[in-house]
């Protein structure tokens, strides 16, 4: 797997860096990472989240295998659901 060095990093963000990771049970790179993931995403734009759901909906589009007819697999769905909130279709 890739790795980057990270250099001249101020002593008070370090310092918080690995209060973090012992707070959250990390090592200092799991959090680096998990941190450096969260910030990306929350810059990821809409578009961006739309277009990666949709790559992942086209993965998945013809994938779904059935014995079932799809009127009979539709009402397997509503009969197995679990109870949740209210859903009108």
């Amino acid at each position: 797997m890739p790795s980057i060095t990270l250099k001249d990093v101020p002593e008070a963000l370090l310092v918080r860096l690995r209060s973090a990771a012992a707070r959250d049970r990390r090592s200092l790179n799991q959090e680096a990472l998990v941190l450096i993931e969260e910030g990306l995403a929350a810059r990821e734009s809409a578009e961006e989240r739309g277009h990666r759901q949709m790559e992942a909906w086209r993965a998945l589009a013809g994938t779904w295998a059935s014995d079932r007819s799809f009127d009979d697999e539709v009402a397997h769905l509503y009969a197995t659901r679990s109870v949740g909130r209210d859903l009108d279709l």
